[in-house]
C-alpha cells in the first residue's frame, strides 16, 4: 500500500513539474512578445504592404499589359500561320510582331509565347542560331510548349551539324516531361541520331524504351522494325 502512494505521489510530483515547464514557457513566450511587440508589427505590416503590393502590380500592371500584347499578339499569329514570318516577327507597322511583343512585354505570358513564336520562325527561315537563343529565351508552365522548345532547339543543332548539342536538347526534352506526345518523339529523334553514328547498343535502348514505355504513341508504331534492324546490323 506504501508502494502504491509513492508511485501516485510520483506521478503526482511529475505532472505538477511538467505544468510548471509549461507556465514557464508560455510566461517567456508572452515576455517576448511585450517585450517586441513593436517589431513584430513592423514585420507584420511589412507582409501585408508586400501582399497588397503585389496584387496592385498583378491587377493594374500585368493584367492590362496582358491584354495588349494578346491584341499585338493577334496579328502575329495570323502572319505565322500564313507563312508569313517576316511580318510575323517584324509586324506590319501597325501591328508589333514576335520580337517587339517579347521585349516590350517580356513580363507577361504572352511577351514570353512570343519568344517560342520568334523562335519557330527563324528555325523555319533558317536562321538557326537566332532559333536557339528565342527558344532558349522562352519560360512557359506548359509541359508541353516547354517540352517542344527544347526539341526544337535540338532541331536547331541538328541544321547547324552539332550532333552532340542536338543530343543534349533532345535529351532534355524527354527528360522535361515523359508525356506521350514529346517524349517519344525526342526519343525517337535520339536513336537516328545514335544510329546514323554507329552508336546501335544507344539506339537500341531507347527503341526498346518507345516500345514499352509510350505503346500508344505514333513512334512506337512499327517500331519493331527499327529495333530488327539495328539488332541484325
Amino acid at each position: 500500500m506504501r508502494s502504491k502512494n509513492k508511485i501516485i505521489m510520483a506521478n503526482k510530483n511529475k505532472t505538477e513539474d511538467q505544468f510548471a515547464q509549461i507556465e514557464e514557457t508560455l510566461s517567456k513566450t508572452e515576455q517576448f512578445i511585450e517585450e517586441n511587440q513593436k517589431s513584430l508589427m513592423n514585420i507584420i505590416g511589412a507582409i501585408v504592404g508586400i501582399v497588397a503590393l503585389f496584387s496592385v502590380y498583378q491587377n493594374f500592371y500585368i493584367e492590362p499589359m496582358e491584354k495588349e500584347a494578346q491584341v499585338e499578339m493577334y496579328m502575329a499569329e495570323l502572319y505565322f500561320q500564313k507563312d508569313s514570318f517576316n511580318l510575323a516577327l517584324n509586324g506590319d507597322g501597325q501591328y508589333l510582331g514576335f520580337l517587339d511583343i517579347a521585349n516590350d512585354y517580356s513580363s507577361t505570358n504572352v511577351g514570353q509565347l512570343a519568344n517560342y513564336y520568334a523562335g519557330l520562325s527563324y528555325l523555319h527561315t533558317a536562321d538557326y542560331d537566332n532559333a536557339i537563343e528565342y527558344l532558349g529565351d522562352f519560360s512557359s508552365d506548359d509541359i508541353i510548349l516547354s517540352s517542344l522548345a527544347l526539341g526544337c532547339i535540338g532541331d536547331a543543332y541538328m541544321e547547324l551539324g552539332d550532333t552532340d548539342a542536338a543530343l543534349d536538347a533532345y535529351a532534355d526534352a524527354v527528360n522535361n516531361s515523359a508525356n506521350d506526345f514529346t517524349a517519344p518523339r525526342y526519343m525517337m529523334k535520339q536513336a537516328m541520331i545514335y544510329t546514323s553514328i554507329g552508336d546501335n547498343n544507344k539506339a537500341l535502348d531507347l527503341f526498346k524504351a518507345i516500345q514499352s514505355d509510350y505503346k500508344t504513341s505514333r513512334e512506337a508504331n512499327g517500331i519493331e522494325k527499327y529495333i530488327a534492324r539495328v539488332e541484325n546490323s
